[in-house]
């Protein structure tokens, strides 16, 4: 007589959870052009019923699908969390990369794809998490909102937003809830690593600059060419150095990791402070100072013609309290002659790190891993927790991951050969696991 084979557990399939998510192609170009989240919202829902959730997809434009489900917690009078991802990509282009960007391969320790650590990583630790503790009967304290989303990465307009402004009642008792890009590792030495968690990020302003000029033909001498004019603003813009402005949530990050280091961080002397910070100084960097990265640039239909207009693109990002003077410096920079038009605007949030849910937090960290300090930080980029802001949801970053001091994480955000590592997934379901009995 053969024995029945042991469940498995969230450690055990969440390295196939996130192979199956990163193989199917959620590509968003920003115009409804590419494959859409309708299939990874019907993956997603089938998992959750596998474990007995009722979940609901909504569709907010073909293809462009979210999925939502709740779970009963021990005490439904308690306020609920949220738990939220999203499914949808930044595009890739295979042949930049060492394994497919689709392919959801296991190599050097690390599971390979567009999306592994932006973050389908979160999702599969989620369902995860979710799926052995509903098969094993363990509640949560109280009830928890899933929610895995479309339209992320362009703003969330056909995701959260949608779901906010339509069906807000998805959400009705939840005060606090966990999203990306936080939670992941920094090693200060072998006694201390320090996990940042989210409590801030910078607000947004994508924006299109417009210049019109004098149209004429190319060999004739124009003292009103657009592209001129708009090529000397946008120079000046790419290469201008906002003041460092020090936020509440990066003074409480810099102070902590003064103390790990034992040694001051001067966020005047960005130079010697962003040397001190190793792998993650591109991601603290970006939040010592607002930023207008030029991205794109337009004009012109013939090589003999000047053309009436040119156009370019502007990714502008502000910290918490400072967007007047981020839009008074563009006016400034840019001058009289260069109108800008808002492709897509959203605020900054900040809030404080304390209360019971950061204790649950640090305490889930701290038992995975003894040396874990955790340290509040701010995105230099934006999540879905603008749209939840809105319904009064408390937002913080908590996806967590131990990482090899190695990898360049930063990097792997919207880069080539995006990677996971195999033990962090394992690791992010634990503390998740952790984080659960005590939230």
């Amino acid at each position: 007589m053969s024995e029945s084979k042991p469940a498995r557990t969230g450690e055990d399939e969440v390295v196939d959870l996130c192979r199956d998510l990163i193989r199917i192609d959620t590509s968003n170009y920003g115009d409804h052009s590419g494959p859409g989240e309708r299939a990874a919202a019907e993956y997603v829902a089938e998992k959750l019923a596998e474990a007995g959730l009722e979940p609901k997809i909504f569709e907010s434009h073909p293809g462009r699908a979210s999925t939502v489900a709740r779970i009963e917690g021990e005490d439904p009078s308690r306020p609920a969390l949220l738990i939220h991802g999203h499914t949808d990509v930044v595009p890739a282009n295979a042949d930049d990369w060492t394994h497919h960007p689709f392919s959801g391969e296991i190599a050097d320790g690390c599971v390979w794809g567009r999306g592994a650590v932006d973050m389908k990583d979160m999702d599969a630790m989620t369902l995860a998490v979710v799926r052995d503790r509903l098969r094993s009967g363990r509640r949560p304290p109280r009830d928890i909102v899933l929610a895995f989303l479309a339209d992320e990465e362009a703003g969330g307009v056909y995701g959260a937003r949608h779901l906010v402004n339509e069906h807000p009642e998805l959400f009705e008792g939840v005060t606090e809830a966990i999203g990306e890009v936080g939670g992941f590792s920094f090693t200060v030495n072998e006694n201390l690593r320090l996990y940042l968690v989210e409590t801030a990020q910078k607000g947004m302003h994508w924006m299109r600059l417009i210049v019109d000029g004098t149209a004429g033909h190319g060999s004739m001498t124009n003292n009103d060419n657009a592209i001129t004019e708009l090529c000397e603003a946008v120079g000046r813009l790419g290469r201008h150095p906002f003041p460092v402005r020090v936020t509440k949530t990066v003074r409480s990050f810099l102070d902590e990791l003064s103390d790990a280091l034992g040694t001051p961080l001067d966020p005047e002397d960005m130079e010697a402070t962003l040397a001190k910070l190793g792998g993650i100084a591109k991601i603290i960097g970006a939040t010592l100072r607002n930023t207008a990265a030029p991205t794109m640039l337009g004009a012109g239909y013939k090589v003999n013609v000047i053309p009436g207009q040119a156009t370019a693109h502007v990714d502008g990002r502000f910290l918490p309290g400072y967007e007047e003077e981020f839009l008074a410096d563009l006016d400034r920079i840019l001058g009289p002659r260069v109108r800008r038009e808002d492709v897509h605007a959203d605020k900054a949030l900040e809030t404080s790190f304390d209360g019971s849910l950061v204790e649950a937090m640090q305490s889930a960290l701290r038992a995975e891993d003894p040396i874990a300090r955790a340290v509040p930080y701010c995105l230099s980029g934006g999540t879905d927790a603008k749209s939840f802001d809105d319904l009064g949801i408390r937002c913080f970053g908590f996806a967590p991951l131990q990482l090899p001091p190695e990898l360049d994480f930063a990097g792997m955000f919207h880069g080539v050969d995006e990677r996971v590592p195999v033990d962090g997934l394992k690791f992010g379901v634990r503390v998740l696991d952790r984080f659960l009995d005590q939230c």
